[in-house]
C-alpha cells in the first residue's frame, strides 16, 4: 500500500524585531556587544584624531621659562593646539596656524625675552638716587648691546659687561670706560675676524670714549677672540696673517692646477704650494746735510755786522795860517794795501782806533727720507707637483699606463714654474714627478634585507599608529560584536532540506522541487536515526508532518 503523504512546510512566524531580539540576548552576550561597540566608536575616533593631527612646527624656540608659560596660557585661551619638544625648549603648533599665532602673540607683547632693555628707564621711580639713575642706564645699556649680538646667526647666546668711571671735573686724569662680551656660539659654527671686529666697533661706537682696544670678546671656552696686534705679534701670526697665507697658497694652486688639468686630465694631478710670507715691518729715516754748490747763488740765513771806534781831538799845531786853520781831509787806504807815508797833520787832525766785523750765515741742504717696508711680501714658494702616468684604454676595454718621458717631465715642470713666478734668486724650488696613482677598490655596499632598509622603517614607523588602531578594532569587531550579533539572529533552515518536506510512509520519500532525490523511507535503525536527527534540526517541519498524518491529508 503506497499511501504518500506530502506535508508541506508552512511559512516561519515573522521574526521579530532587531531590538525585541537584542534585548532577548542573555546578560553576558549584552556585555560583550556593549563592550565590543564601546570599543569600536574608541578606535575610530583615534584614528580620526591621529588623521587630523596634520603637521607641527616649531612657534618660538629657546625661550625662557617665563615667556614660555605666558606663551602657553595665550595658546590655551586661542584654542590653538600646541606640543612640546626638544626637552621643552621649543613650542609646536599645526604648520597652519604657525603665522597667524605669531601675529597674535605679537600683538600681545610676547615673548618679551630675558634681556631687558632701555625699557628698564620707563619704570624709573620717584625719588632715587643718582647712582641708581646712572646704574639703570648701564643695565639698560647692557641689555641693548645684548640684542644687537645676539642679531648674528652664529651667537646662541650673549652677555656685556660694562665699566663706566664715574667723571669728576676734578680729576686731572679721567678714567676711559672698558667693555667685556662673552658670546656663547651654536655648536659648529665660528665667528669669522671680520664679525669680532663689528662686534667690537659696535660696543666701542655705543659708549662714549670708550676705545676699540679696551673691549674683550671671549668665547664659551674661555678664549680671547678679540686682542691688540702687539699681542699677537708676540705669539707668532695671528687668525688673519695665517688666513692671508692660505689665500696666497690657494691662488697659486689653482694657477698650477688650472694650467696642467688641460694636459694631464682632471684627476691625474695632486699639487701643494707651501708660501713663506714676511710680515715684518721696518722703517728707517735718514737725513743728509750737503753745502751749497753749483752756479746758483747762495741763499743767505742770517748776517751780522758790527762796528766800532775810539779817539780824541788834536791840538793844532805847526806854523799858524790859514792851513792850519782848514778841515782835515779823510783818510784814505791804498787799493793794493801798502803802507803809505803819513802826511803831515793838519791844524784840527784826530787820531784813533776804528773796529768792523761782518758775519754772513748761508743755509744748508738738508734731506729726510722715511723708508717703510711693505708686509706681506713672498718670501720664497715651494712647489710640489704628482702627475699620474698616462692612461690608455684598448678597444677591448682593458687599461693599460705607461710613464711620462724626461722631456715631458721637464716641460711640465717649465710650466708650473712660469705659472708660479719662479725666482731663483729668491731660493724657490719646483718639484715634479711622474707617479701610477693608487686606486682603492671601493667595497660594493652589502645588500640589507628588506626588513633592515629605511624606505620600509619609515613606513613601519608612518603605518604603525594606523595599522595598530585597525587590528585593535577587527579585534572587537570578530571577539565581541560578530558573536553577539550572529547570537541575535534566527537559526536558518538546513539548505539540503528545503522548505518544504514530504514524506511517504513506508515507501520513497520525495521532497519537492522535481530535482531533489527521492530517499527510502527509515526501515531500519540507521533510517530512524535519520529521522531523529532531521526532526531536532528542524521541529517545526516534523511537527506539520505529523499534524498531516493526524489530520488524514494525503499528497
Amino acid at each position: 500500500m503506497d499511501n504518500a503523504v506530502t506535508v508541506g512546510n508552512p511559512a516561519a512566524p515573522a521574526a521579530d524585531g532587531g531590538i525585541a531580539r537584542l534585548a532577548a540576548l542573555p546578560g553576558p552576550a549584552k556585555f560583550k556587544l556593549g563592550l565590543g561597540v564601546a570599543g569600536l566608536v574608541a578606535v575610530l575616533a583615534a584614528l580620526s584624531l591621529w588623521s587630523s593631527r596634520g603637521d607641527y612646527k616649531v612657534l618660538y624656540a629657546n625661550l625662557s621659562e617665563k615667556d614660555g608659560g605666558a606663551i602657553i596660557a595665550q595658546l590655551s585661551q586661542m584654542n590653538i593646539p600646541y606640543r612640546h619638544a626638544d626637552g621643552g625648549n621649543a613650542i609646536l603648533v599645526p604648520s597652519s596656524q604657525v603665522h597667524d599665532a605669531r601675529l597674535k602673540l605679537a600683538s600681545a607683547g610676547l615673548p618679551k625675552g630675558s634681556v631687558i632693555g632701555f625699557e628698564l628707564m620707563d619704570s624709573a621711580r620717584f625719588g632715587q638716587t643718582q647712582f641708581q639713575e646712572r646704574l639703570t642706564f648701564q643695565r639698560g645699556l647692557e641689555g641693548e648691546l645684548t640684542r644687537s649680538i645676539l642679531a648674528l646667526g652664529a651667537v646662541q647666546a650673549a652677555r656685556v659687561h660694562l665699566a663706566l668711571p664715574q667723571q669728576n671735573g676734578f680729576f686731572r686724569e679721567q678714567q676711559k670706560p672698558s667693555a667685556s662680551v662673552l658670546v656663547t656660539l651654536h655648536p659648529g659654527r665660528a665667528l669669522d675676524r671680520t664679525q669680532i671686529a663689528g662686534i667690537v666697533h659696535l660696543v666701542s661706537s655705543s659708549v662714549p670714549e670708550l676705545t676699540t682696544k679696551a673691549v674683550s670678546i671671549i668665547d664659551q671656552s674661555g678664549s680671547l677672540l678679540s686682542g691688540s696686534s702687539e699681542h699677537a705679534a708676540g705669539q707668532g701670526l695671528d687668525a688673519q696673517q695665517l688666513q692671508y697665507v692660505q689665500q696666497v697658497e690657494q691662488s697659486y694652486h689653482k694657477r698650477v692646477v688650472d694650467i696642467l688639468e688641460p694636459i694631464v686630465g682632471r684627476d691625474n694631478l695632486r699639487a701643494t704650494i707651501a708660501a713663506e710670507i714676511d710680515f715684518s715691518q721696518s722703517e728707517s729715516t735718514s737725513e743728509q746735510f750737503r753745502p751749497n754748490q753749483g752756479n746758483e747763488p747762495a741763499a743767505v740765513r742770517s748776517q751780522q755786522v758790527s762796528e766800532s771806534g775810539s779817539g780824541a781831538q788834536g791840538v793844532p799845531s805847526g806854523v799858524p795860517g790859514a792851513a792850519s786853520n782848514q778841515p782835515p781831509v779823510p783818510a784814505t787806504a791804498p787799493i793794493n794795501g801798502a803802507s803809505a807815508p803819513l802826511q803831515p797833520s793838519a791844524g784840527g787832525s784826530s787820531a784813533g782806533n776804528a773796529r768792523r766785523e761782518a758775519v754772513t750765515n748761508y743755509e744748508v741742504d738738508k734731506t729726510v727720507r722715511v723708508t717703510r717696508n711693505a708686509t706681506g711680501n713672498v718670501k720664497r714658494l715651494n712647489a710640489a707637483v704628482v702627475v699620474n702616468h698616462r692612461v690608455n684604454t684598448a678597444p677591448n676595454g682593458k687599461t693599460t699606463s705607461t710613464p711620462l718621458s724626461n722631456d715631458e717631465v721637464e716641460k711640465l715642470t717649465a710650466l708650473v714654474q712660469e705659472a708660479i713666478g719662479f725666482s731663483k734668486d729668491r731660493g724657490d724650488s719646483v718639484k715634479l714627478i711622474n707617479a701610477p696613482f693608487k686606486v682603492d677598490a671601493i667595497p660594493k655596499a652589502a645588500d640589507l634585507p628588506i626588513w633592515q632598509q629605511d624606505w620600509l622603517i619609515d613606513l613601519l614607523r608612518t603605518g604603525a599608529t594606523p595599522a595598530a588602531l585597525v587590528l585593535v578594532a577587527m579585534m572587537f569587531v570578530f571577539g565581541l560584536v560578530r558573536p553577539a550579533l550572529k547570537a541575535a539572529l534566527p537559526t536558518p533552515a538546513p539548505a539540503a532540506r528545503g522548505s518544504n518536506l514530504s514524506v511517504v510512509a513506508d515507501d520513497a520519500v520525495a521532497l519537492p522541487g522535481g530535482t531533489t532525490p527521492m530517499l527510502e523511507a527509515p526501515r531500519s535503525n540507521e533510517r530512524l536515526t535519520t529521522a531523529r536527527a532531521i526532526a531536532k534540526e528542524n521541529p517545526a517541519a516534523v511537527a506539520n508532518i505529523v499534524r498531516g498524518w493526524v489530520k488524514g491529508d494525503a499528497s
